[in-house]
């Protein structure tokens, strides 16, 4: 059983070192990182999940971003501790996150992932939007929150203060 909370300031560098452990070294040399530069995670969406003693065993956090000039959301990362994967806790942070995101009255939300994992989850392939280089096209996807919001939407994402 986990319990999920709206992460804090108090979390910040226990879900770093989740993070670190989870991702590839150089993890923040990518692309979307700097998309996030100087921006805090949205509130309310970004989550930590813990286990009954209190130990974080995943986190996922969003960012808001710019498509052609539209407002959207940027998911990522989503991490589960190794010790707790293949228990659902992605798909927990994930579907609760969504849900979140879409009674906050957002839009739109994209990510940049492996298609085959995250398309049951309802994202696809974004046709035109353009992730700041050196990004895989075939990675950028995306899911309408309400009701076809990603049409029409293209162009190059931005920083949400740019």
């Amino acid at each position: 059983m986990f319990q999920l909370s709206e992460e804090t300031a108090a979390d910040w560098w226990e879900v770093e070192a989740l993070y670190d452990l989870c991702f590839a070294p150089g993890r923040e040399a990518l692309s979307s990182y700097r998309l996030r530069d100087n921006i805090p995670p949205v509130p309310g969406l970004s989550l930590v999940a813990r286990d009954g003693d209190g130990i974080l065993a995943g986190a996922i956090r969003y960012w808001p971003v710019r498509v052609g000039g539209a407002p959207a959301l940027l998911l990522g990362p989503v991490a589960v501790h190794p010790t707790r994967q293949g228990e659902g806790l992605g798909a927990l942070l994930i579907k609760d996150s969504l849900a979140r995101a879409r009674a906050a009255g957002w839009d739109r939300v994209m990510l940049v992932g492996d298609a085959p994992y995250y398309s049951r989850f309802g994202f696809s392939r974004l046709e035109g939007v353009e992730m700041p280089p050196p990004t895989n096209p075939d990675r950028v996807l995306g899911q309408d929150l309400t009701r076809g919001a990603w049409r029409g939407v293209r162009g190059r994402v931005t920083r949400w203060i740019d």
